[in-house]
């Protein structure tokens, strides 16, 4: 499946020490070159990275030798097939063995890499990942996980699911609460984060009877998990400062941060409007000129681009479809970040202590659930 390191392209990642990343060269909406070109801000930043680009070779090996920070670093394994945004996730799990997505997984699970990146069809990357990584034992369904910036001292808070799988039950959402939370811990270095059930208001009686019979689970494990549970929280507190991980199904997920990328967009817009305005905004614009760097820098989500996948026997990183060199270089560099510490083995090992401790749901809460 996976062809011979390519000799020009370098000795490539086995040849020298580093994090090795498997990246999907093929699946975002800008094709290979903003991912190599992504790939080669990477390696400028960070001299301890090494690649396994998976994709055409001869194409890519084009692209790989016209960035001189990739020489030595990249290896490229041939894979010719490539996974559509509108390919069926169903249809990639039954002809996807020659793609690049299916070849960028292959090499997390067979140990060559630690992370694997893809900005390729969400759908089938998970439902592939599930089928070649295969989910942790207790996990029942795997969760995306994001960075939302907010106004906790961190910068971010955590927000999963975004779009995984659209429903979740109480014992779903409890779990999300478990891996939510060792993501904080490992991701933003939260040695107690808080976690808030995002509901239609905190009101205890509102809200579906799959959310209530989550409060209790979550709030009756936030002692064994290390975590402290604030109940529910609102949309307004996804970038507010009342939780540092926010818990919620697929579908709400989903359309949260879909909103929140087309807000973030409609105020640079709306900002560089207002400046061009007249001259003396325009002037106004120049005096404020690092202000607003700063501002952009913020709300920009290329630079917290990257969804990681929990749940699985491997971590991998979706980056945004439509995500250019700036946006691939940033789901690399949260890729490494989780590498380094050891994010994967450490949430398989919460994940099955925690197993240990929570009991299947009884009658009357999965009944309530399902009501």
């Amino acid at each position: 499946m996976t062809a011979p390191e390519d000799r020009n392209a370098g000795p490539g990642p086995s040849a020298s020490k580093g994090t090795v990343i498997s990246v999907d060269a093929m699946g975002g909406d800008l094709g290979p070159a903003a991912v190599v070109a992504g790939l080669d801000r990477s390696a400028k930043k960070n001299p301890d990275i090494r690649f396994i680009l998976h994709g055409p070779q001869e194409e890519l090996s084009r692209l790989v030798a016209k960035r001189r920070h990739l020489g030595g670093r990249v290896e490229i394994r041939e894979a010719p097939g490539v996974v559509r945004m509108a390919d069926k996730p169903s249809q990639v799990m039954r002809q996807g063995q020659g793609t690049s997505m299916w070849s960028a997984l292959e090499s997390v699970r067979n140990g060559e890499a630690t992370v694997c990146v893809s900005c390729g069809n969400t759908g089938a990357l998970m439902a592939l990942s599930m089928v070649r990584l295969r989910k942790l034992p207790g996990v029942s369904r795997p969760a995306i996980a994001v960075l939302w910036p907010s106004r906790n001292p961190q910068g971010f808070n955590v927000m999963l699911d975004v779009g995984a799988d659209i429903r979740a039950d109480a014992q779903d959402l409890l779990q999300y609460a478990l891996m939510g939370a060792s993501y904080a811990r490992n991701g933003l270095d939260l040695v107690r984060p808080r976690v808030g059930l995002l509901n239609v208001g905190t009101e205890e009686h509102k809200g579906r009877a799959e959310l209530h019979a989550a409060h209790q689970l979550i709030e009756g494990h936030a002692g064994d998990a290390n975590y402290d549970f604030v109940g529910y929280v609102e949309g307004g507190d996804i970038p507010g400062d009342r939780a540092d991980v926010i818990v919620t199904d697929g579908f709400t997920g989903n359309i949260a941060i879909k909103t929140g990328e087309g807000t973030a967009k409609l105020i640079g817009d709306l900002l560089r409007e207002a400046f061009a305005y007249t001259p003396l905004s325009r002037l106004a614009s120049v005096l404020a000129y690092t202000s607003l760097r700063r501002l952009q820098k913020r709300i920009d989500p290329r630079r917290v681009n990257g969804g990681v996948f929990l749940g699985l026997n491997g971590t991998v990183v979706k980056s945004h479809g439509a995500a250019d060199a700036t946006g691939v270089s940033a789901a690399v560099k949260l890729a490494f970040q989780l590498a380094q510490s050891g994010f994967s083995e450490r949430l398989a090992q919460r994940i099955a202590g925690a197993g240990e401790a929570i009991p299947v749901a009884s009658g009357s809460q999965q009944n309530g659930t399902h009501a």
